[in-house]
């Protein structure tokens, strides 16, 4: 039987790099699940690979067909912009454990779809300082960086990942991303134990 390991954590603690360097470690055999979303695609990003980029016709009709595990639709400055996992087939917890990046929002409908006992959230921490500096790093890369989306979200965070909702979504293990080498080995032994029931 496998688990469902969700990365959550505010803006640019950096979930994807460890999401990626944590699948990319054999030992651990995780499945790597593509989420969808309608925003549009960022520079250096790939569809199919980031994610599965849709319209928000796609998004629909796959909510009328029930393949929607779950979704969140944000109001930014650009339009409304819907994140989502499938149920496509990626996740087979019958046969192997998978890992995501999510939000608190879809922590929740991940535990509420496959059961507690299968969903296990890891949380990133990372100093609010360090973390607005990273944000502001990768936007300057865009080609047309959106500062004020990037602020909307960095002030959003602090609402959303308060301790009361930590608590309530069961937010249990705790890593601070201060090397992200070093953290990805600490969250693989951890995933290890786990696996192994400890």
């Amino acid at each position: 039987m496998g688990k469902l390991y969700v990365i959550v954590g505010k803006s640019a603690s950096g979930k994807d790099t460890l999401e990626k360097k944590l699948r990319d470690d054999k030992s651990l055999g995780l499945r790597h699940i593509v989420p969808y979303t309608t925003r549009p695609i960022r520079e250096g990003e790939k569809d199919g690979v980031d994610y599965h980029f849709c319209t928000v016709r796609q998004f629909w009709k796959m909510t009328e067909d029930k393949k929607v595990i779950e979704y969140r639709t944000y109001n930014t400055v650009l339009g409304e912009w819907t994140y989502f996992t499938a149920d496509d087939g990626q996740i087979d917890l019958n046969s192997h454990s998978s890992i995501v990046v999510g939000t608190l929002v879809s922590l929740k409908e991940f535990t509420k779809y496959f059961g507690r006992e299968k969903v296990v959230p890891i949380y990133i921490e990372v100093e609010d300082g360090e973390r607005l500096q990273r944000a502001l790093n990768r936007e300057k890369r865009q080609k047309n960086p959106k500062y004020s989306e990037l602020c909307r979200r960095f002030l959003a965070d602090q609402e959303d990942f308060s301790e009361e909702n930590l608590l309530k979504a069961g937010v249990i293990h705790r890593f601070e991303n201060i090397d992200t080498t070093r953290t990805a080995a600490e969250i693989a032994e951890f995933i290890k134990g786990d696996m192994n029931g400890h």
